[in-house]
């Protein structure tokens, strides 16, 4: 394999296609007795993949520009509204093909994840905060990266040094962040008992004698800063660089693939421009470490 867009996007549907028939369960949901879709569902995540890396945030754009140039790989192209409704429906999809796409790499294996929280805004108007279908879920929180306050959710992190996605959970911006990831794991419980010994480096947010026993009796070991008035904690030295690499994956989501210009207006929406994102990111990690290249978090071969 080549590392270019249409090399990563033919991959790609291949890989899907391949565990669609092995899983057919992971199809969304559709009657029995009606017309067949004409764009299948690996050629609609590649799609949207596609979409992601190029930097459309606009649905209608993106098929304007995907009719003009990229008939050659996609015979049948949706109108607008139909390809915001397979996409909502293929959330579950998504979610699946994110998990298959990740462990299917040498990164998968390694034994020291990262986890952090970033801001994830929704809307900038008081009227927006109070009419929004988001609202009730989306709430007031402060971004301490950009030292600004924000109306939206915060996506929390569980990924690898080199950005590979692990876990992950969407919520309200003022959620307890302890109490997240500890849920994330309590979903997964399979993710830590494969896995004993395995270390876990977050910020000073992420402490607690109960949230720091609670990770011990799962076999992580918990690696952060030490807050005012604690002594001195083991690999200080290492959190320095560390939070650097934890904002620059961040800033893949956010500055190469738009995270904060997802256009969601409702759940539903939001949650599959997430997934949309966070699948991207975790496909060019995989094409990249087929194809043996340096770093695998590069997105530059994929964004033209």
């Amino acid at each position: 394999m080549t590392t270019e867009l249409d090399t990563l996007a033919t991959a790609l549907y291949v890989k899907t296609d391949d565990l669609l028939k092995a899983s057919p369960q992971l199809t969304p949901w559709r009657p029995k007795i009606g017309i067949s879709p004409r764009l299948s569902d690996a050629e609609l995540v590649t799609l949207a993949v596609m979409q992601a890396l190029l930097g459309f945030t606009s649905e209608a754009r993106w098929l304007r520009h995907a009719h003009a140039h990229l008939r050659h790989l996609f015979p049948y192209l949706p109108q607008q509204s139909g390809y915001n409704k397979r996409l909502r429906r293929a959330a579950g999809l998504i979610r699946h093909v994110v998990r298959a796409l990740a462990m299917d790499t040498t990164l998968w294996s390694d034994d020291v994840w990262v986890i952090d929280s970033t801001s994830v805004e929704c809307g900038r108007s008081r009227e927006t905060a109070k009419r929004s279908d988001l609202a009730g879920w989306a709430q007031y929180g402060y971004c301490a990266s950009h030292s600004r306050y924000f109306w939206g959710l915060r996506l929390h992190l569980v990924c690898t040094l080199g950005g590979l996605p692990v876990a992950f959970a969407l919520t309200g911006a003022k959620a307890n962040e302890q109490q997240t990831l500890l849920e994330i794991f309590a979903a997964e419980p399979g993710l830590l008992t494969s896995r004993p010994g395995q270390t876990l480096i977050g910020d000073r947010n992420y402490f607690g004698n109960a949230f720091e026993a609670h990770l011990a009796t799962e076999g992580v070991e918990l690696l952060r800063p030490a807050r005012k008035g604690e002594a001195e904690r083991p690999g200080a030295k290492l959190f320095k660089p560390l939070r650097q690499t934890i904002e620059s994956i961040n800033q893949t989501l956010k500055g190469q693939l738009d995270l904060e210009r997802h256009g969601g207006r409702t759940p539903a929406g939001v949650i599959t421009r997430v997934l949309q994102r966070t699948l991207a990111l975790t496909v060019a990690i995989w094409h990249n470490d087929k194809t043996g290249a340096p770093i695998h978090r590069s997105l530059t071969a994929y964004d033209h």
